[in-house]
């Protein structure tokens, strides 16, 4: 049975579009965008693709070829993915070329003379290669506090839930992928439920998207697991409502970047050799996505484990500790997260508040963000106070001591420049960090939040002290 296509993907010149049109169609509404003429400067284009379009595997090979990377089999299922190894760059371009030197008589195999068709996946190029400068972050996709987040704080703090691989695994969201024609990623949805954007450097791919209002159609009747590959025979029995779905299909060509949205279920496929860029990121405007996600995760780690509560001294813990296993992060690690950038806005609210000479500040475009950004991450904190966060636990952040972290200030400083640069506006002539101990908080700091509830207090304080009072 084929897939029921009712739909293309929107593309737009990215020269063309401004950050707030993209903002108020797409980002807002949580809708695909393609979106081209962005990539013309990008060193990735020139050095890792000859002038034809194909991939330059002999540059990438002889320049990266040492690095240790994640590669998956198109041919080999373990669990819900593809099953995953460790090699070396310079050996995955070795099988590429070696499976693409020779006529596949059937390539839906995936292997061929016992070699099989390996997919490059999620290599930390940046974080390996910070001084290369591969490409750019176009503006859309600026406002990425997953990222900014990771290049300073780790995101499990807590020892019990967080074990450091090496200084590459799990250090950010910023990946490269690799693959010859025919390799694939089968259905899923982004980690965290975070938007996702894609940048073909070379090559060219095919996307079947599933709207988040259809997704339940694509999982089994105890909605645990989904659908593996739409293009393989589903079992009514396990997948009922399967043929119910609605798809929107996509070809993304070589310089084109692609926009995925939060909760957005998709499968893709190589149709030619193809390398791309791709980011990982969440922000003020998809929290909830991340939260719910977290929470469904929760509970199902819960019922798992559920028949041990009694016997277990720390059962909260432990649950905890396998969610962030599992997630990627947990309850603890996610409102951490949140207070950080929670002070952070404040910090730019406050600092827009002491340098704007007109007094209805408070109107500006960046203003209206931060706002924005706070009133999500109250909505947030409403919502995790009916949670074992409630209680008083470890996590405690007093604006004060905030204020005199190095690592803090480094991160405000590096917020105030994206939104300077997402809002068209030049740099302050003085560095933020230089003038955050005068930026008339004074009454501030002696606030202490320790649970979602002090959050939720602390942020409408500062909406209505700061904000109302410019009016």
């Amino acid at each position: 049975m084929g897939l029921n296509i009712v739909g293309t993907v929107d593309k737009v010149n990215g020269n063309e579009l401004s950050y707030n049109n993209f903002v108020e169609k797409y980002l807002s509404k949580n809708e695909p965008l393609v979106i081209t003429g962005l990539m013309d400067d990008w060193r990735a284009c020139k050095d890792w693709v000859f002038d034809d379009g194909r991939p330059n595997l002999q540059f990438i090979s002889s320049t990266f070829g040492n690095s240790k990377v994640q590669v998956a089999d198109c041919g080999s299922r373990e669990f819900t993915e593809q099953k995953r190894f460790d090699m070396s760059v310079s050996d995955f371009i070795a099988n590429w070329v070696d499976f693409s030197s020779v006529e596949h008589d059937n390539p839906s195999t995936n292997k061929l003379n016992g070699k099989t068709l390996l997919y490059l996946k999620d290599w930390h190029f940046v974080k390996e290669y910070p001084e290369y400068k591969a490409y750019t972050t176009p503006l859309f996709f600026h406002d990425d506090w997953l990222n900014l987040y990771l290049d300073h704080y780790q995101m499990h703090e807590n020892p019990d839930t967080y074990q450091k691989k090496d200084n590459i695994s799990c250090s950010d969201y910023r990946f490269v992928y690799m693959g010859a024609k025919g390799t694939w990623t089968p259905f899923h949805a982004d980690v965290f439920r975070s938007y996702s954007w894609s940048a073909n450097v070379c090559g060219k791919k095919q996307w079947y998207f599933l709207s988040p209002n259809q997704h339940h159609l694509a999982f089994d009747r105890n909605m645990k697991n989904t659908v593996y590959d739409i293009f393989e025979e589903v079992n009514e029995t396990i997948f009922p409502n399967f043929k119910k779905t609605t798809w929107l299909e996509c070809t993304q060509d070589q310089n084109e970047i692609i926009f995925v949205p939060s909760g957005w279920y998709h499968q893709v496929h190589n149709l030619e050799d193809t390398i791309s860029i791709n980011h990982n990121w969440f922000n003020g405007y998809n929290l909830s996505w991340v939260w719910d996600l977290l929470l469904k995760d929760y509970k199902e780690a819960t019922e798992y484990i559920e028949d041990i509560k009694d016997m277990c001294d720390d059962f909260e813990g432990l649950c905890q500790r396998n969610l962030a296993a599992n997630t990627g992060m947990n309850f603890y690690d996610f409102f951490s997260f949140m207070l950080r950038f929670s002070f952070a806005n404040i910090v730019q609210l406050c600092h827009l508040d002491k340098i704007s000479d007109d007094v209805k500040w408070c109107s500006s475009v960046k203003a209206k963000h931060l706002i924005f950004n706070l009133e999500s991450a109250k909505d947030i904190a409403i919502k995790m106070n009916f949670t074992c966060l409630s209680e008083n636990h470890n996590i405690t952040l007093d604006f004060r001591s905030v204020l005199k972290d190095p690592v803090f200030l480094e991160l405000c400083c590096q917020l105030e420049r994206t939104y300077d640069f997402i809002n068209d506006q030049c740099a302050w002539k003085k560095v933020l960090v230089e003038d955050l101990v005068d930026v008339g908080i004074c009454k501030l700091l002696d606030i202490v939040v320790c649970n979602p509830e002090d959050l939720v207090v602390f942020i409408d304080h500062i909406l209505q002290n700061l904000v109302l009072s410019s009016h």
